[in-house]
């Protein structure tokens, strides 16, 4: 089942690099979301997409009114040790177990390979879907393609 631009985002609850349990409806009414899905932490074009979310974050936020959320089907242990590598301060979160769970419901995970596609969701104050992404495994998102999609919001 994909999930579409003008869809409800499915909610979920999930445990960041450190153990918190995060739930995506916690930020309705207060933060737009930034969702993030990739494959695995380590990987290079991984961490090159993070590195540069991390970089860029107050130019692409903007404010405190967006929050990033980053989903991959790697263990919080995993997360916390790249997390803690790379810097990141943003939840890093574990679609862990049941494996790939939150992916599936929103309509990225590569069955064949086990983990998340590269697809990112801009979801608004209100848990609306406003604007979406899907890059193969190997393609890069592009940083300024958020900015105006969350420009836009």
């Amino acid at each position: 089942m994909a999930v579409n631009v003008g869809d409800v985002a499915p909610d979920f609850e999930l445990k960041d690099q450190h153990g918190t349990p995060v739930k995506l409806s916690d930020f309705r009414g207060r933060k737009n979301v930034v969702l993030v899905f990739y494959p695995l932490a380590f990987s290079g074009v991984c961490t090159g997409e993070l590195c540069a979310i991390r970089d860029e974050l107050p130019t692409l936020v903007g404010d405190d009114a967006t929050q990033v959320l980053a989903v991959s089907v790697d263990s919080m242990f995993a997360l916390r040790a790249w997390a803690d590598q790379e810097g990141y301060r943003f939840p890093l979160l574990s679609d862990f177990w049941p494996h790939g769970g939150v992916a599936q419901r929103y309509g990225v995970f590569n069955e064949e390979k086990g983990l998340a596609k590269r697809g990112t969701f801009i979801i608004d104050t209100e848990g609306v879907v406003r604007w979406k992404v899907e890059n193969d495994l190997p393609d890069a998102r592009d940083l300024d393609e958020y900015r105006k999609a969350l420009a836009n919001l």
